[in-house]
């Protein structure tokens, strides 16, 4: 999970393995949908993301068809990095990654608050991110 380009030799050569049967057991993880992909991390400025940010989104109803509709209307949003859909004061947390503060604001206002499944938006600028690999110790 933490090098997504290690060859199938060198895995085999780390867990122990023959090739042939770890390039087996990756292949049935993979059937199994316990790998679900491999990424490449991206530096976000190259490719002109200048800020990032967290909407925190409190909807006015909560039924499974609104919960639904937005979750569909968010993850088909070209800026959107993650969708959280959590319990608490707010429902879902958007993190998004967009070229400047003029593009975040178009995006809180064209994308959220002009949706009938919106109350309430809060946005909270990420000053810093560095995503995590790997599993964490307690697994």
């Amino acid at each position: 999970q933490n090098d997504a380009r290690l060859s199938n030799k060198e895995l085999a050569g780390i867990v122990g393995l023959a090739p042939s049967s770890c390039l087996e057991r990756v292949r049935r993880l993979r059937a199994e949908k316990i790998i679900l992909g491999s990424h490449a991390r991206v530096d976000p400025s190259a490719v002109g993301v200048g800020l990032q940010a967290m909407i925190a989104v409190q909807l006015g109803r909560h039924s499974r068809d609104i919960v639904d509709r937005f979750y569909s209307h968010v993850v088909n949003l070209s800026s959107v990095v993650a969708v959280y859909h959590i319990a608490g004061r707010f429902d879902f947390l958007v993190h998004v990654a967009v070229k400047d503060a003029n593009h975040l604001r178009d995006l809180a206002l064209d994308s959220f608050t002009t949706r009938s499944e919106v109350e309430h938006i809060e946005t909270s600028l990420i000053f810093q991110f560095e995503p995590q690999g790997g599993v964490p110790d307690y697994l």
